[in-house]
């Protein structure tokens, strides 16, 4: 069971990451770039959109879609302190 929980976090964050990297930057980061933001942005989607009284509900496409907005969360204020 680890092995599957731990390929659907990849695949989750490849995909949030990838998503994210095109909306933000215009391309993707390369498939760890990736992976590594869209991992990050789920974690700060699952803590940012209950707070906004958001909710996506259950299933893969939910936490894809907020990962995704995490991350894009997480470029856009690495993008205003490498600005600053």
């Amino acid at each position: 069971m680890q092995g599957e929980i731990l390929l659907i976090w990849l695949v989750v964050g490849a995909v949030a990451g990838w998503l994210a990297s095109l909306l933000v930057r215009g391309g993707g980061m390369g498939l760890i770039g990736d992976i590594v933001v869209g991992i990050l942005g789920a974690f700060i989607g699952g803590w940012l959109l209950p707070r906004l009284g958001i909710n996506l509900g259950i299933g893969l496409v939910g936490v894809v879609i907020s990962a995704t907005i995490g991350a894009i969360v997480l470029l856009l204020i690495l993008r205003l302190i490498r600005r600053v």
